[in-house]
């Protein structure tokens, strides 16, 4: 018994924690609603991750590969300037479509504190967002979780360090390595109490009044997402891939096995050996495969980049907080800046949402909730990330000039085959 209890994952314990934690709101309200102090315990170490982990990824992220950059040169420039054009149509898609479905409306998952609410009368200028932006201290900006002040001061210091030379650049360079390695680390530790935090946080949501009707909000949500997936599929994807002439049945050929693998393990780190190997046999030179798909899984994470804004919006919506246009655009602004770097950490989008809504003042308790539906949503954004970073490198490839057709068709006939 105890050997087949290790071997479950932390994705069947979260399954798991789902059930058992809507069973208590159930049958027992009072004593599920007394379980809020572990999500608020699992809230605030999830917060202590969020500055460290961000400034390193960052900084060795822009730093780390500032050679790279300068000897790929043209190939760099293209793919960081596709990447932002992606993604960012992925974040308004995202947008888009919540505000349309408006997944949060009604369900009340948690009350604003006191003075918590947004100052929506205030006007969104260029002179306040500037004023946002710039920090007077780094740590005081890190102290008040200020996402997008941490992030404009670590992309600075990057860019100086690049131009730094010899042992005092590989020193911070190591050092800021090191802090992100042990932050990966430190999260996949705290995530293993991710279970306790989706049963206490269900059952709360459950145990309050009307908390069924709440259920019903997290399960829209995740309609949300998969409908707003689907349509950055069709309308940018798709698009995409018929402007740069991808073989488009060839290419699907090749991505179907490693993305079902992404959707079934919901990582990106299982599927990417295989996917890299389609990539290469589908006609991209070896040389683009391994600079754009490591590059894509740091700068190119449209199915990430889509959830955080459908799951923040929905966090205001379900609060019961208006966010004017202005708002929303430097929510998303932010979120563009802050979903860099953060590949390969277990529920690194968590992170970052807590890290946002923090920012923007908005109670956290409804995005704790979303973790109990996390792994239906896990599953469809990272075959998305996935797709995308695959279909970048056939673009790279035919931007540059170096892409193999006649492998395409070998590649599309064997597999029919």
């Amino acid at each position: 018994m105890w050997n087949f209890l290790r071997r479950r994952t932390l994705t069947q314990w979260i399954v798991v924690a789902m059930f058992a934690g809507v069973a208590i709101g159930v049958m027992f309200p009072a004593f599920a609603v007394s379980l809020l102090p572990i999500s608020t315990a699992f809230i605030r170490v999830i917060k202590s991750i969020i500055v460290p982990l961000i400034f390193g990824t960052l900084v060795v992220g822009i730093a780390g590969h500032g050679d790279d950059m300068k000897r790929v040169g043209r190939l760099a420039l293209k793919s960081i300037i596709y990447f932002e054009i992606v993604t960012t149509l992925a974040l308004f898609l995202g947008l888009l479509t919540v505000n349309v479905m408006k997944p949060g409306v009604g369900a009340a998952l948690a009350v604003p504190a006191a003075g918590a609410t947004p100052p929506a009368s205030e006007p969104v200028t260029f002179a306040s967002v500037l004023e946002h932006i710039v920090p007077q201290s780094f740590f005081d900006a890190a102290g008040r979780n200020e996402m997008l002040q941490i992030v404009f001061w670590s992309v600075l210091f990057a860019i100086g360090l690049t131009q730094v030379r010899g042992r005092p650049k590989e020193t911070m360079l190591g050092f800021c390595e090191a802090v992100a390695e042990v932050m990966f680390k430190f999260t996949g530790i705290v995530m293993k109490f991710a279970p306790f935090a989706v049963a206490a946080a269900l059952a709360v949501t459950v145990g309050k009044p009307g908390g069924l009707r709440n259920l019903q909000s997290l399960a829209l949500v995740v309609v949300t997402l998969y409908v707003a997936l689907v349509a950055f599929g069709l309308f940018v994807l798709y698009p995409v891939a018929r402007i740069a002439r991808v073989p488009i049945g060839a290419f699907i050929a090749a991505v179907k096995e490693p993305a079902l693998i992404a959707f079934s393990t919901a990582s990106s780190e299982a599927a990417l050996p295989k996917a890299m190997e389609r990539m290469e046999a589908l006609g991209v030179p070896r040389r683009i495969v391994a600079f754009v798909m490591p590059t894509g899984y740091s700068f190119n994470l449209d199915g990430s980049t889509l959830y955080l804004s459908v799951a923040s919006i929905f966090v205001a919506q379900a609060s019961g907080i208006s966010l004017s246009l202005g708002q929303q655009l430097l929510m998303m602004l932010t979120l563009m800046l802050t979903s860099k770097g953060v590949a390969g950490v277990p529920r690194a989008s968590l992170v970052i949402l807590m890290g946002t809504v923090a920012s923007f003042h908005l109670p956290i308790e409804a995005a704790i909730a979303l973790i109990g539906v996390d792994v239906l949503m896990d599953m469809a954004r990272t075959t998305v990330n996935l797709i995308g970073n695959c279909l970048a490198t056939v673009v790279m490839a035919r931007w540059e000039g170096d892409f193999d057709d006649a492998r395409a068709v070998v590649t599309k006939t064997a597999q029919a085959a």
